[in-house]
């Protein structure tokens, strides 16, 4: 539900303090709405600042609080790109907060309020080896290679996993308390941390597309990523503020065309949703896509639209084959896709959705988040997701805005 803002600045002057070049930025933002918002995610180019040096370290002050941050190499090139932080925002407030930068490395150690991995299996002798970026051949069924069957990674309310096949889908680990907890469970608590109240498993995704995965549309149905040349699961960032994960496919033959897609999906702090941004390498034409939410199909299941690019599903059905062990578990799935992207509204046996298309076009950005009824801290019924549904809309269409302060 949280607003999400990337900020792209360019300001004036720097300073060489003890032989080191220094910068400071300030940020103005408002929020407009009537309401406190908690863990805003900021994210900032670096490359805008301008600032004639390697920043290295940086540091983000409220006052005399500082706000921890993280910097983040999105191209892998060992320079940092971005840096990312999550801030409280006051109802119908401005806040306006300092930047340093420097060219120092500066290690700076915050708590930990996301966690991401991903781990090849080692089938004989049983162990796991912790990895960052695996590329296989689109033919190669490298489902059961990954640990978990792809990248895991969580915030304290909810956890995700991306499956490393052509569905791609989106899986969600619920949760009974806020916490970290994948780095112990890895996606499947054993009897004694369930038995402490760990989280699992909430959903059996079959061939839908989950908790809004990106499908391809025949005219008729959601289909997987296929054929594809290759096939590429990595983690990008791993923390402390936000995840980000990203797959990538290339040679993707897809309606006439042959596409390199990358899905990139980044988690922040404090928050359930993801924010999915789908790039290409040449413009797009007019090739169709869709995404939404999962049809639960078990009891107690409903769905609800606006018609207008939200979408959402509430019910109550086994989350895997393993019906001793796992009683059956009620869940919220939410996506939003802007309307200049939404051409119609559709659905099949799996799922209900929205096509896409965005001709011309080089990505696109959507929205998708999941409660577990097993929250504590989440959401009695179908009735109250709903509403939270819509109150999460509007906080996408109306962000705090950004000021800069020369």
């Amino acid at each position: 539900m949280k607003t999400f803002l990337c900020i792209f600045m360019l300001l004036f002057g720097y300073v060489s303090v003890m032989g080191q070049y220094a910068k400071t930025v300030y940020v103005e933002l408002n929020n407009n709405l009537n309401k406190d918002l908690k863990d805003v995610p900021v994210c900032i180019n670096l490359m805008q600042l301008q600032a004639d040096f390697t920043i290295h370290s940086v540091t983000v002050m409220d006052g005399s609080s500082e706000i921890p941050s993280q910097l983040d190499d999105m191209d892998s090139d060992y320079v940092a790109d971005e840096l990312a932080f999550v801030v409280d925002m006051p109802a119908n407030a401005i806040k306006r907060l300092e930047i340093g930068l420097s060219d120092e490395k500066n290690v700076r150690e915050y708590p930990n309020r996301v966690f991401a991995t991903m781990l090849a299996r080692d089938h004989k002798k049983g162990n796991h080896a912790e990895i960052r970026s695996v590329t296989v051949p689109g033919d190669v069924n490298f489902y059961n290679m990954i640990y978990g069957h792809g990248p895991m990674f969580e915030s304290e309310l909810v956890g995700y996993r991306i499956y490393f096949n052509a569905k791609q889908t989106v899986d969600p680990y619920g949760k009974f308390s806020k916490g970290l907890e994948l780095e112990e469970s890895k996606f499947y608590p054993d009897d004694e941390q369930l038995s402490q109240g760990f989280g699992d498993d909430v959903l059996m995704v079959g061939n839908s597309c989950g908790v809004g995965a990106l499908k391809g549309w025949n005219g008729e149905k959601a289909v997987h990523i296929e054929p594809v040349a290759f096939r590429t699961e990595r983690i990008l960032a791993k923390g402390p503020v936000r995840v980000i994960v990203e797959v990538n496919v290339e040679g993707w033959q897809y309606q006439g065309s042959l596409l390199n897609m990358t899905n990139r999906y980044t988690l922040y702090a404090g928050h359930r949703d993801l924010i999915v941004d789908t790039y290409f390498s040449t413009p797009l034409k007019n090739e169709v896509f869709c995404t939404g939410v999962q049809n639960i199909m078990g009891t107690e299941t409903v769905t609800y639209s606006d018609h207008s690019g939200l979408v959402g599903s509430w019910g109550r059905h086994w989350p895997v084959t393993d019906t001793v062990k796992y009683a059956k578990e009620t869940v919220g799935i939410a996506t939003f896709i802007p309307r200049k992207y939404v051409e119609h509204e559709v659905s099949d046996k799996d799922n209900f959705l929205y096509t896409i298309s965005a001709e011309g076009e080089t990505s696109f950005r959507y929205y998708t988040m999941f409660t577990s009824r097993k929250e504590k801290f989440g959401f009695e019924d179908s009735s109250s997701w709903f509403e939270y549904m819509d109150e999460w809309k509007r906080e996408l269409e109306n962000p705090v805005e950004v000021k800069i302060i020369y």
